[in-house]
């Protein structure tokens, strides 16, 4: 499940793919003579959590049949929200994963293809930017003319964005004026330090969990944690669904990651881009495997 790479971990890892294939056929009528069953939209669901309405259906629109498929599914888009490509980023992929739920109304309440058409035109290139184009089954004309039982977007010329305040920073991201010296002491500060690159991206209770690929360089260890804990367990970025990492945008590049053994996990507790021949990271490498901490 490669994520779509947010420059948070973002310039933003956007959503993996798969949080749509199980989108129904909208023309599909048993679909919409399922049960309605309306479900409180818990305080997990990140996602849609604090919008307008407290009660979602489920099934979704998207085909999701179970709380714990919409969990896994929306945390996916959460890098897309915080892009802030378009106002209605969040308010259309909710009308998705966590529709409306009314008791006296059975057909679901879709989004308005004019609301679809909208955050396509705004989010589309930053998708594309990454390599991954509008989903097939997000094609807008799947969704019904405005009318008054769809949702509409928002008053353009009266919207706020979505995000009112910039994005935080992850702290374990965030840019220092560190020299190589510093960064060595700071290696030694820590209880690893790897050369790595990323082989996918997960979001899991509002952490991200970073899988390298097998290939990763353990550059520094610490007696206690072992190569198998490095080989066979993931990397965490704690609270990393609620701020961006804009270190980390791009699959194919290296990075350095130094990080804390906390309850069995391995936390990341800094990471950089590894600039293949940049003076700073030769002099960093050589000082690495002279020094002991």
């Amino acid at each position: 499940m490669k994520a779509f790479i947010l420059t948070v971990l973002c310039l933003i890892t956007i959503p993996c793919l798969e949080a749509i294939h199980g989108l129904y056929n909208f023309g599909q009528p048993e679909f919409f003579y399922k049960k309605n069953n309306c479900k409180p939209i818990p305080a997990n669901l990140l996602l849609c959590h604090d919008i307008e309405y407290t009660e979602m259906r489920l099934p979704n629109l998207l085909g999701h049949e179970t709380m714990n498929e919409v969990l896994q599914q929306a945390s996916s888009w959460i890098p897309l929200v915080q892009k802030q490509c378009h106002p209605d980023t969040r308010k259309f992929l909710c009308s998705l994963f966590a529709p409306v739920c009314l008791d006296d109304l059975d057909e679901p309440i879709q989004p308005c293809r004019s609301l679809c058409d909208s955050v396509k035109r705004g989010c589309a290139p930053v998708m594309s930017a990454f390599g991954f184009p509008w989903p097939k089954m997000l094609d807008c004309d799947r969704f019904p003319i405005d009318n008054d039982l769809c949702i509409p977007p928002a008053d353009m010329d009266n919207s706020v964005p979505v995000t009112q305040k910039a994005p935080r920073v992850c702290d374990a991201c965030k840019e220092t004026d560190e020299n190589d010296n510093e960064i060595v002491d700071s290696i030694c500060k820590n209880d690893f330090a790897l050369k790595i690159k990323v082989k996918d991206i997960f979001y899991i209770n509002g952490d991200t969990k970073i899988v390298p690929e097998t290939k990763s360089k353990t550059i520094y260890a610490m007696n206690g944690v072992t190569e198998r804990d490095l080989r066979k367990t993931g990397l965490w970025l704690k609270d990393g669904q609620q701020c961006i990492c804009e270190e980390m945008n791009d699959f194919d590049a290296a990075y350095l990651v130094m990080g804390q053994k906390m309850d069995g996990h391995l936390v990341i507790t800094s990471l950089k881009r590894w600039q293949k021949g940049q003076r700073e990271f030769k002099r960093i490498s050589r000082s690495i495997r002279k020094m002991q901490c």
